[in-house]
């Protein structure tokens, strides 16, 4: 009888037709659980959150880093997005660095621990080509010094994630908001 009535509340299997779903709710999982308990947190933690079997996990991601670096794609999208605005500004793109940092350091810690790993190369370059294209329009209206290059901020967001890291959860938002005081000084036109 208890088989019958485990049986009667076992999820039915849905099939490939459920992988994108699944995959879109263990990304969502994967940030809340890794935010709460950082990035050492139990794939299982994960897979019980997205409410899917591990199996299922490790089809989509067979491993933290492949986790990880799905998250800052979509990241990285959203950013890219951001830059297509034209009046996004410097300011607003480090802004929203920096509110992803808040909830993802355990997989910037990740992702910083091998920065040679040859999945994560792609980020970097999507990086670059957002501050570039920002930076640009930034220059040009006068709002950032023309000896700011683009490795310059790219420097400032990677420094920034690293002490976001290393910081106590609730003393984030002021070390945030003190780097940014020491950025916005750095990068003014001379």
């Amino acid at each position: 009888m208890a088989s019958q009535s485990q049986a009667n509340r076992a999820k039915p299997n849905r099939g490939p037709s459920a992988g994108p779903a699944n995959r879109r709710a263990l990304l969502a999982a994967a940030r809340e659980v890794f935010a709460a308990e950082g990035f050492a947190a139990p794939l299982s933690a994960v897979a019980r959150r997205a409410g899917v079997g591990q199996g299922s996990l490790y089809r989509h991601f067979p491993d933290r880093t492949a986790l990880a670096i799905a998250i800052f794609d979509e990241n990285i999208a959203a950013l890219e997005v951001f830059v297509d605005r034209p009046e996004s500004t410097l300011d607003d793109l480090l802004d929203r660095v920096i509110e992803q940092a808040l909830v993802s350091t355990a997989l910037i810690d990740l992702v910083t621990a091998d920065p040679h790993d040859p999945r994560a190369a792609h980020l970097g370059a999507r990086l670059d080509t957002v501050v570039n294209r920002l930076l640009g329009r930034e220059q040009a209206a006068g709002r950032i010094g023309a000896h700011v290059v683009t490795a310059d901020v790219l420097l400032a967001v990677s420094m920034l994630a690293g002490v976001l890291a290393r910081s106590d959860s609730a003393d984030r938002p002021e070390v945030a908001r003190r780097a940014w005081g020491l950025f916005h000084a750095a990068f003014a036109p001379r």
